[in-house]
Formats: C-alpha cells, sequence, structure tokens
C-alpha cells in the first residue's frame, strides 16, 4: 500500500512504504522509527504526522545512524492535490531531500 505524503499546500511530494520514505519518483529519502523521521544518514528530521512531516518540539531527537539503501520502489503515481491543510506544524518534508 502506498502512502501518499503532502506538503502544506496540499501538493504530493512524497509517500511511504513499510518504515522509509520516497520521493515521487520513488528515490529514497528517509526512514521512520515510530513516528520519528530521519534522513537515510540518520539525521533527525521530524515527525510522521498524518500525511506530513513536520517539525514538533519533541526530546530525544538523536541521530540514529545510516541504514542500508532500500532501494527504488518505482513511481507510484500521482495522487493530486488534497487541498490545504494546517495540523499547527510547520511542513519540512524538503529537508529530507537536502
Amino acid at each position: 500500500m502506498t502512502n501518499y505524503l503532502y506538503n502544506s499546500r496540499g501538493q504530493p511530494v512524497g509517500f511511504w512504504r513499510g518504515r522509509y520514505i520516497y520521493t515521487l519518483r520513488g528515490k529514497p529519502v528517509g526512514q521512520i522509527r515510530g513516528t520519528h523521521v530521519h534522513k537515510l544518514s540518520g539525521q533527525y528530521v521530524g515527525v510522521l504526522h498524518r500525511d506530513m512531516v513536520v517539525k514538533r518540539n519533541i526530546c530525544n531527537q538523536a541521530n540514529i545512524g545510516r541504514c542500508r539503501n532500500p532501494g527504488n520502489p518505482g513511481f507510484p503515481g500521482n495522487p493530486g492535490n488534497r487541498g490545504a491543510v494546517s495540523y499547527g506544524f510547520v511542513d519540512v518534508f524538503h529537508t529530507l531531500t537536502k
């Protein structure tokens, strides 16, 4: 099952399968541990909140270490814009791709 991720403007920016996060083109960019989101290098980025990666003030923001490359699962398609939504947190998905 593909779980799409969106930015605050409602545009699809990526998806997650299992414990990995990908761009819409299938490039692996992050890993999920519980609800915590980290870059593949292990650096903490934010929290998976509903269908967004957001910044929240949560303690224990440690580096979890580099993970193996999960490979490219392919292009899952574009779900289209879901409309702007504000959950009260800053959208930080873009930091995964830097």
